[in-house]
């Protein structure tokens, strides 16, 4: 095992990648001499020189269309949206072009794309650096939506998604890219969970609380502080947005009873909508009480000193559970 930020994770699973497959080759702004932004890709262009680590124009349209063509080839391109709200010039190669031409060619094309996307907020940015655009892509049938909070996910997670035939959006909270984890990265990528498969970080009997990317961190904070009051609280992290693995989700809620989804986007017809939707569905005769959302603000991202009113965090998730849990909550007017 090895000590990685999630940044430095990200980067070992790109390098592997590329190692294992010489058709991997990467685009994006400042990804070569600069190393990204984020300097994800730093030492990478050195490694495999100026034809598989490409820079790009400023244009996100332009290279998700040199993308689609490399991928026509027969190649495996890997993506760098340099921040997630840069991501819409590029909108419509995404869902008019990438996601349907498996599905409008029969099978005789295959689309093996990774979208990297810098995302959500909790980093003090400028406009358009905080998004959260997850339930744009969710809605889009032929893609593959996955978000990944510790370090070892990153690195798994990305080989997966590059290795797959599938169009893969690649979401990165980059609130967590100098979080540190362990990381096995001798471990055959054969052996470990698929990608779509959500994982229980935490056993609890009380209520479910689900979560993805960085708001699984908030999760296991939560927890923690209910256990200290005596209170049993499991915690998920979905890891795939789409397609939601409900299998794991429904065996949690109908072991609890109560559940509560967490999401940092906004809440009208979020990610957070539909997975209590399916639950209820699936788990209505399960239920103890009605499933809670604790979601950002149907509002444009706010500017970085108001961000902490707008974000999910301990207070208002254990609001909610308190409110699952049908015990004294901001809704009755008592204190905690």
């Amino acid at each position: 095992m090895t000590q990685l930020t999630m940044g430095k994770a990200l980067g070992a699973g790109l390098r592997q990648a590329m190692r294992d497959d010489e058709k991997v080759v990467l685009l994006g702004e400042d990804i070569g001499r600069l190393g990204g932004v984020f300097r994800i890709t730093d030492g990478l262009l050195d490694e495999f020189g100026a034809k598989r680590v490409i820079d790009t124009p400023l244009a996100e349209s332009g290279i998700v269309g040199t993308a689609v063509g490399l991928a026509f080839r027969g190649y495996r391109p890997v993506v760098e949206i340099q921040f997630d709200g840069f991501i819409y010039p590029a909108f419509d190669q995404i869902v008019a072009q990438v996601a349907k031409l498996h599905y409008r060619t029969q099978g005789r094309v295959k689309m093996p794309i990774t979208i990297r996307v810098p995302w959500a907020g909790g980093v003090g940015a400028a406009e358009h650096h905080s998004e959260s655009p997850e339930a744009y892509f969710v809605h889009t049938a032929g893609l593959r939506v996955v978000a990944v909070s510790d370090p070892q996910d990153a690195y798994t997670v990305l080989q997966q998604a590059i290795a797959s035939d599938d169009p893969v959006i690649f979401f990165e909270p980059k609130r967590l890219y100098h979080a540190k984890g362990e990381v096995e990265l001798d471990a055959p990528l054969a052996d470990a969970a698929p990608m779509g498969v959500a994982r229980v970080v935490r056993q609890g009997s009380d209520a479910t609380i689900i979560a993805y990317g960085a708001m699984v961190r908030t999760a296991l904070d939560a927890a923690e502080a209910a256990a200290d009051e005596g209170r049993s609280l499991e915690v998920i992290d979905l890891r795939s947005l789409s397609p939601v693995d409900y299998d794991t989700v429904c065996a949690s809620v109908r072991r609890t009873g109560r559940v509560v989804v967490v999401h940092e986007a906004s809440r009208e017809a979020g990610v957070g909508a539909e997975v209590i939707a399916s639950i209820t569905e699936k788990c209505f005769t399960w239920l103890e009480a009605a499933p809670l959302r604790v979601t950002g603000h149907d509002i444009p991202y706010p500017p970085a000193k108001l961000e902490k009113h707008h974000l999910p965090d301990l207070d208002r998730i254990l609001d909610a559970v308190d409110r699952v849990l049908e015990e004294p909550s901001s809704l009755t007017g008592a204190d905690r």
